[in-house]
C-alpha cells in the first residue's frame, strides 16, 4: 500500500505541469493530488521568493494572482456536476488552497523578501526530493520522510491561525 501511494506520488509530481491543474487532479487518487498540490504550493512560493530576489518586485503578488485564479477555478467545478468522491476530493484541496492563499497574503502584507524568514519557514511545508524520489515535510529546521500511510479521501479541518498554532 505505502509502495502504491509513493508510486503515485511519484508520477503525480512529474506530471503535475503537462496539463491544466483542474484536468491533472482528476488523474491521480485524492490523497495524492492534495499533498502534490502542497508540493507544488511549496515549489511555487520558493520560485516566488527566488524571483523577489532577483529584483522582480511583483513576484509574490503574481503568485497570488495564479493561487486566487486557482481556487475560482475549483470553486466553478464544485458548483457543477461532480462524482461524491471527486466532489470531496476539490473540497478538500480548496480548503488547502485557501490557507495557502492566506499564507502567500501574510507574505505580501509583511513584505516578507527573503525565503528563509521564520513567516515562511514555520509553514509546513512538503517537498519533493528528486533525487531520493520521496517526499518530506519540513516545518522550521525539523524535517520529516512523509510516510506514504493511507489516509483516503477524507475532509481536512478549516485551518485557521489558532488550528495553524
Amino acid at each position: 500500500m505505502r509502495a502504491t501511494v509513493r508510486h503515485e506520488m511519484t508520477e503525480a509530481v512529474a506530471a503535475y505541469e503537462e496539463k491544466p491543474r483542474e484536468q491533472w487532479l482528476f488523474d491521480y487518487p485524492a490523497q495524492v493530488a492534495l499533498t502534490c498540490t502542497q508540493i507544488w504550493w511549496t515549489t511555487d512560493v520558493g520560485m516566488a521568493f527566488s524571483r523577489l530576489e532577483e529584483g522582480y518586485e511583483n513576484a509574490m503578488k503574481d503568485y497570488y494572482k495564479k493561487q486566487v485564479s486557482q481556487l475560482n477555478t475549483l470553486i466553478t467545478m464544485l458548483i457543477g456536476q461532480l462524482t461524491t468522491g471527486d466532489r470531496q476530493k476539490v473540497m478538500t484541496i480548496c480548503t488547502i488552497d485557501v490557507h495557502a492563499r492566506d499564507v502567500v497574503d501574510k507574505i505580501i502584507q509583511q513584505k516578507v523578501e527573503n525565503s528563509q524568514a521564520f513567516l515562511w519557514l514555520s509553514q509546513l511545508r512538503h517537498r519533493w526530493g528528486e533525487r531520493e524520489k520521496h517526499c518530506f515535510a519540513n516545518i522550521c529546521d525539523a524535517q520529516f520522510l512523509y510516510s506514504y500511510e493511507y489516509l483516503g479521501n477524507t475532509p481536512r479541518l478549516v485551518i485557521t491561525p489558532l488550528t495553524d498554532r
